[in-house]
């Protein structure tokens, strides 16, 4: 297996890596995060109309996710990287500014229209640099450390929400919020760009860029015709949809554990815990092979059912052991399948698997809403880890997904 330790200590791939981890930790860090529902309901919206508010966002990244990805390799994936948190603070502005429910819908357009653009420009971004750094193999470990750093500042957020409230209401939280995303803008442009070289699309004269709609045609026609980039795309949304749901809801299952109110968070702490050594974990994990990866989302599986199952506050350690897992299978999922892109439209490719994610986790809400309304939370929660003993069926009979956590390190010394 090749490997790439003669080039990691290239002082451009750390200020990649620093660059990389600094944006996503303030592109999290926005205080209005642990209280906007509040605000709406201080607004005086009703829980059916919180609820449409959610739609509206899902829906908006869904329509635009794939084409926002074309758009990156069309144009710059940098530059949707800077267009991103400008959207979303654009949207936060609003709501505190004029706080109604038209005001909040279109916060939530471009909230989401934010998150499209930066969902697969990131990724393809980051993997190519470090591809033409001679360190592909660094991507999961690099990407693990920067989801680690959005949890951070998710935190931050949270620790920091209630002063600034309690000092200048919403208005100060909004101002926070969009100066946090100002300033995530400010370092995208700090990140460096240099853009794939391909032949020209059927049609273009030669040395033009491909353009918005053959990046677009590229990009799926890649994973339609590659079995290991569809295999690859799959496993995108099957590891990451139902444990990234059930996030939403981990606030219900704590306090249906008996505990206080106000202890809630601390369990919830746990979890984010977990996901925070998740991503930490990363490095080491990308030595598994297709054995270890299937063992790791069992033991997640597993984990995640048991310490749901238990009905008690000490079952949110096992929940922080599982999330933690689900991380690092996540990350290292997405380097599997930027691994198997060789096309131009990277961006593309990996929001295809963004769109897939997103329209799965729909289809998790609404069954979580059944199940929970049927047996409880707890029950929810333990039917929720069995799509994820099929995955591992998948993984150990499939032959196009075998090898996920080597993929990167595999290919490293060929990508080029």
């Amino acid at each position: 297996m090749t490997t790439v330790s003669a080039r990691v200590s290239d002082p451009r791939v750390r200020r990649l890596a620093g660059t990389l981890y600094a944006y996503a930790f303030l592109a999290d860090f926005i205080l209005l995060y642990p209280l906007y529902a509040l605000l709406f309901s201080d607004t005086g919206l009703s829980v059916g109309q919180i609820s449409s508010l959610f739609v509206i966002w899902s829906a908006t990244s869904i329509l635009l996710e794939v084409p926002s990805g074309a758009w990156a390799d069309a144009v710059s994936r940098r530059l949707l990287l800077c267009l991103a948190p400008l959207l979303a603070g654009a949207g936060y502005a609003l709501w505190v500014l004029v706080p109604s429910y038209p005001a909040f819908a279109v916060g939530f357009v471009l909230w989401g229209a934010g998150g499209a653009l930066g969902s697969g420009a990131l990724e393809a971004l980051v993997f190519t640099e470090l591809d033409r750094l001679d360190a592909a193999g660094r991507y999961a470990r690099t990407m693990g450390r920067a989801k680690t750093a959005g949890v951070l500042g998710s935190l931050t957020s949270i620790g920091l929400a209630g002063p600034v409230l309690a000092l200048g209401g919403y208005p100060a939280v909004g101002a926070a919020s969009v100066l946090a995303c100002l300033l995530a803008a400010a370092v995208a442009t700090r990140l460096p760009e240099h853009r794939d070289t391909a032949p020209p699309a059927v049609g273009a004269d030669d040395g033009e860029d491909p353009g918005w709609l053959a990046s677009l045609r590229a990009g799926l026609a890649e994973a339609r015709a590659d079995r290991r980039v569809r295999a690859a795309l799959l496993l995108v949304p099957a590891v990451a949809t139902v444990w990234g749901a059930l996030d939403e809801y981990t606030p219900l299952l704590a306090r249906d554990t008996g505990v206080a109110e106000s202890t809630v968070p601390l369990l919830l702490l746990l979890t984010w815990l977990g996901v925070s050594l998740g991503g930490l974990l990363t490095a080491p994990a990308e030595r598994l092979g297709t054995r270890g990866y299937a063992a790791l989302l069992l033991l997640a599986a597993v984990t995640l059912a048991v310490g749901a199952g238990v009905r008690h506050p000490a079952g949110f350690v096992l929940l922080g052991v599982a999330f933690g897992a689900f991380q690092i299978a996540t990350v290292l999922a997405d380097a599997r399948l930027q691994a198997r892109i060789t096309g131009p439209s990277r961006a593309t490719v990996t929001s295809a698997a963004g769109m897939a994610t997103d329209l799965a986790i729909i289809a998790v809400y609404g069954g979580y809403g059944l199940l929970a309304g049927i047996g409880g939370n707890a029950t929810a929660f333990v039917v929720a880890a069995v799509p994820y003993l099929i995955v591992v069926v998948w993984l150990l009979t499939s032959r196009d997904a075998r090898r996920p956590a080597r993929a990167v390190a595999g290919r490293a010394g060929t990508a080029r």
